[in-house]
């Protein structure tokens, strides 16, 4: 049993020696409360000693402010462990669906960072991803879009983001992913290194399975499934020593 701490929106969850730190932003809705939603990805890399900063927040149009919000209050969590445990090395960011995009769109550009882990990307239009709001704008004849649009948040990723050790995540029966968009936008850069990675699962396996149970039911159970997170949650431990 770990003990989460809530440090203005970001949950924190720290091991008593980390040997590294990992900045996770969850996916729309998931990441109001992604202490509960990745419990068992987060724990149990909070159990190989790496701690565990995870923001939580209300989906908005405006991802550009909330990618600045999410790095101010990283940095204070960061500054906050450091005070308790000593100097830390650089971050690996995480993300999963939107938290990927907003990664992304950090001001420092993956600067003050190991590495970028993306979990499922997706860059759909708020029309696509909101189907309400595709409904409402279709019906009044409103252009409303999210901020960055899809389109300039692939721009902004080919001509600002620098950071070059990437890992794409994808699983094979996402429905939702488009880790190729963004794979391709990384590529396009000089000295990349990104990579992607294609594991068992789907759009929801980063996800505990008490949240998959009660979306899609109680065939979620089922050990392959179960299977396919512990496999994931071994892919990621690599970044770290030990």
């Amino acid at each position: 049993m770990y003990r989460w701490r809530l440090i203005e929106q970001t949950w924190c969850c720290w091991p008593a020696k980390p040997i590294g730190l990992i900045e996770m932003i969850g996916g729309s809705y998931l990441a109001t409360t992604p202490q509960v939603a990745y419990k068992r990805l987060l724990e149990s890399l909070t159990r190989r000693n790496i701690a565990i900063h995870t923001w939580m927040y209300i989906p908005s149009l405006d991802h550009q402010s909330q990618a600045i919000q999410a790095w101010k209050n990283f940095r204070k969590c960061k500054e906050r462990l450091e005070a308790r445990v000593g100097t830390m090395p650089f971050p690996i960011r995480m993300g999963h669906s939107l938290g990927c995009k907003l990664h992304l769109l950090a001001p420092d550009s993956g600067r003050n960072s190991q590495a970028f882990i993306g979990l499922c990307f997706n860059n759909f239009n708020a029309g696509k991803s909101i189907p309400m709001l595709g409904k409402v704008t279709k019906k009044f004849n409103i252009r409303t879009e999210f901020s960055p649009s899809p389109k300039q948040t692939i721009e902004l990723i080919k001509s600002k983001y620098v950071q070059p050790d990437n890992l794409l995540i994808k699983f094979n029966r996402d429905k939702l992913d488009q880790t190729h968009l963004l794979f391709n936008s990384l590529k396009a850069r000089s000295n990349d290194q990104s990579r992607v990675l294609e594991l068992e699962g789907d759009h929801l396996t980063p996800t505990s399975t008490g949240i998959k149970k009660n979306i899609l039911g109680d065939w979620l159970e089922d050990n392959n499934r179960i299977d396919n997170l512990d496999t994931l949650i071994n892919t990621i431990a690599k970044f770290f020593p030990g």
